[in-house]
């Protein structure tokens, strides 16, 4: 294959889950279903927070940019998808598989800061209560907020400046639903080794300091719990439990999708496993909070009579 300048570059083709014809339907009903429970959970969240003056306050301002996060990861990836499957076209331009690549980068990360910033704030709010409304203020929320945000953006554009570097050879089928930047990388015929080195490091910084920072937090929070008396742990853990669970979720289906792409050798297979960390997540997150958190199935409820009926 002679490889083609970048610049030459017109279209990537998304292979897809699968190439068989009969399977297409399927799939285009799972994911518009899976995306449309995505787009109004994670909503219903943002209105619920921003309409009850109850709700305003750090953990719910953090909840629902997580929810904002997740609206944004999966409006990037599965519209395309299903514009492709009811099309019957492949194609994405290559400017626009760029887009796709920083988008997905920028979100990912932000969600992965949003996670740690949220358990920082759990940690406060159970090892330091009293401390609690001076040390997580609403300066200190903004200020994380945009710095997180900033950071996200610039790392999707570090990511997206060195793609544009890179040549690719005239096979460009990414067998994926979108545009992942490891895959697009192997589509390279110059040189990868910057971009090789620059993914692993620049993951490590906004999946494995988050991770380490939660982890760290949660040890503080079980060693203070472990000394509450027995009235007030459960309160204590319950207050945790949602933010536990996304965590186990995200991470779990993050690290699911290393592991599959490590063993195995089939890009269809890492695909499918893909689906796990950028549309199971932001579906199953709203369900978490809204289940199992009292004051938002209560602010849900206040919202939802305040609705008018049509008839």
């Amino acid at each position: 294959m002679e490889p083609r300048n970048q610049t030459g570059v017109s279209e990537f083709f998304l292979l897809g889950l699968t190439t068989d014809p009969e399977m297409q339907p399927l799939f285009f009903n799972i994911f518009l279903i899976m995306y449309l429970v995505i787009i109004l959970g994670n909503l219903l969240i943002i209105l619920a927070v921003t309409s009850d003056s109850h709700l305003h306050t750090p953990m719910y301002f953090f909840l629902s940019n997580l929810s904002f996060t997740d609206i944004g990861l999966s409006t990037t990836v599965i519209p395309k998808m299903l514009l492709n499957i009811q099309t019957q076209k492949k194609s994405i331009t290559y400017i626009g598989c760029l887009i796709q690549t920083c988008a997905v980068i920028v979100f990912a990360s932000f969600e992965n800061c949003l996670l740690a910033i949220m358990a920082y704030d759990r940690y406060v709010a159970i090892c330091c209560p009293l401390r609690y409304s001076v040390i997580i203020n609403p300066r200190l929320c903004g200020m994380l907020i945009l710095f997180s945000l900033f950071t996200s953006i610039v790392n999707g554009q570090i990511h997206s400046l060195m793609l544009l570097k890179l040549s690719f050879c005239r096979h460009l089928e990414l067998p994926h639903f979108f545009c992942e930047i490891a895959q697009v990388i192997k589509l390279a015929c110059s040189n990868t080794l910057i971009n090789d080195i620059l993914l692993y490091v620049i993951n490590f910084m906004y999946a494995g300091i988050p991770l380490c920072g939660i982890i760290f937090s949660y040890v503080k929070i079980v060693s203070s719990i472990l000394k509450m008396p027995s009235a007030g742990k459960y309160k204590a853990f319950s207050t945790c439990g949602s933010h536990l669970s996304v965590v186990s979720l995200f991470y779990g289906t993050g690290f699911g999708v290393y592991i599959t792409s490590a063993f195995t050798h089939s890009p269809r297979k890492i695909g499918v496993a893909s689906v796990m960390y950028s549309v199971v997540p932001q579906m199953i997150n709203p369900f978490i909070y809204s289940l199992r958190n009292r004051d938002i199935k209560a602010s849900l409820r206040k919202f939802i009579s305040r609705v008018p009926c049509v008839h």
